[in-house]
């Protein structure tokens, strides 16, 4: 029997590399809506008004690496449907760049890059209740955005958009992997998430307490890839979760018995997965040690 990690495991912040820190905050701040929480030198740090959801890294002269593992994109969750109309209004009015749309049954979805090319979703969640169908089956597919029906959303909630509402959070992480069976192994095997779903040969969704799905992992662009190089823009580490101490050391332990590096910072202890993508497993306090 797999392990299962806490039900009420969570996601915290993404890392990325970015080239130019001030186009970045430029576009996260005034296209997005994000709220600068920190700037220190070559990193800053944002979010809601909350907890920071994303950390930007600048790399001057990074490059961009296509045929490597790492991000697909990064999903901020949205607190509601007017919430993810008001970011849609946004995007338009801002003329973003944008790169599709889809509804997935669970929920409704706006994708886009920033200025580096880095995925991003924006989306909002559908209740629990209407996620299965009579036979308890996710119903998770991809069809199209009722795009109208979303808009429509401001014509009876028509206050100024603020910027992203509290509440947001970073609601899932979609990864670049080099093979689908050692990502399995290792997102379920050692760290202990549920598997949700396989889409396809390529792809996998797993998750936490039910939910359809914390991490996405594919081979779309990357079966067999080598891992991101140092100077390349994209993921540094993303945040794993979990409620406390005690629900934190199984998962170090099992990593540790599995032979997989560990080393101790800021954000938690840090591991790799077998694509070499850095998650940082900590607490939902902050107490990583």
């Amino acid at each position: 029997m797999r392990p299962s990690i806490h039900p009420d495991t969570t996601l915290g912040f993404v890392r990325i590399a970015v080239s130019d820190l001030q186009r970045a905050l430029d576009f996260y701040q005034n296209t997005l809506g994000f709220k600068l929480h920190r700037r220190e030198g070559n990193h800053a740090r944002l979010g809601a008004g909350e907890n920071d959801l994303l950390v930007l890294d600048e790399l001057p002269n990074a490059r961009r690496v296509n045929r490597a593992t790492g991000l697909y994109h990064f999903a901020m969750r949205v607190p509601s449907r007017v919430a993810l109309a008001h970011a849609l209004k946004q995007l338009a009015d801002t003329n973003a760049p944008l790169q599709g749309f889809a509804d997935h049954l669970v929920s409704e979805a706006i994708y886009l890059a920033d200025p580096d090319g880095n995925g991003i979703e924006i989306y909002r969640d559908r209740p629990r209740d209407e996620w299965r169908d009579a036979r308890g089956n996710l119903k998770m597919g991809t069809e199209p955005l009722d795009v109208r029906g979303v808009l429509d959303e401001l014509k009876n909630n028509g206050a100024p958009w603020h910027g992203l509402e509290r509440g947001t959070v970073l609601g899932h992480m979609h990864l670049k992997v080099a093979h689908i069976a050692d990502a399995e192994e290792f997102y379920c095997g050692i760290l202990g998430f549920d598997f949700i779903m396989r889409y396809g040969p390529a792809a996998l969704f797993v998750s936490a307490g039910g939910y359809h799905h914390h991490i996405g992992l594919n081979t779309w662009e990357s079966a067999g890839a080598p891992p991101l190089p140092s100077d390349a823009l994209g993921l540094r580490e993303f945040v794993v979760r979990v409620p406390n101490r005690a629900e934190l050391d199984p998962v170090i332990e099992r990593a540790q018995k599995a032979g997989i590096a560990i080393r101790e910072t800021d954000a938690g202890f840090v591991v790799r997965d077998p694509s070499q993508n850095e998650i940082a497993l900590t607490t939902q306090s902050g107490e990583s040690k």
